[in-house]
């Protein structure tokens, strides 16, 4: 987990990590959510609809900006503030993604930057695009609590 102060994070600045689509993690966004469209839970109804096979749920995708922001960029003190998202292709289990977030911008009065995020799967195909807007955790005295 990353440790970064407002201060240490200037514009331009990108983190990434990579995680798997597995059949697990399917299992438990589904048990999470009970979201039982087919398209999800169901290869050949998939198939049907036009696609390889079972897609991904999109906001199974979108969670992984949450790690984004409260693990890498900026980490520890991350305070998510907004999402927006597109999801311009399909992840499939099985897919490699690659989720990156840049800071964009910064605010400075408000302690706040916003990170631009995309998703890529092994192909270097976009599946996520968008933008988060993060706050800044600080640390407060205990003797003022």
């Amino acid at each position: 987990m990353n440790h970064y102060t407002y201060e240490e994070l200037p514009e331009g600045h990108e983190e990434s990590f990579c995680v798997d689509v597995t059949d697990d993690k399917m299992e438990c966004f589904y048990r999470i959510t009970q979201d039982e469209n087919p398209l999800h839970r169901d290869a050949a109804f998939a198939k049907r609809m036009g696609y390889d096979t079972r897609v991904a749920y999109g906001m199974l995708t979108a969670s992984l900006l949450s790690t984004l922001a409260g693990v890498y960029l900026p980490g520890e003190r991350s305070l998510i503030h907004m999402v927006e998202t597109e999801f311009p292709r399909p992840v499939y289990v099985g897919d490699r993604l690659t989720v990156t977030g840049r800071v964009q911008e910064k605010n400075d009065r408000f302690r706040t930057m916003i990170l631009k995020v995309v998703i890529r799967n092994q192909n270097g195909e976009k599946v996520c695009r968008g933008k988060m807007r993060v706050g800044f955790l600080e640390e407060k005295d205990s003797r003022q609590l």
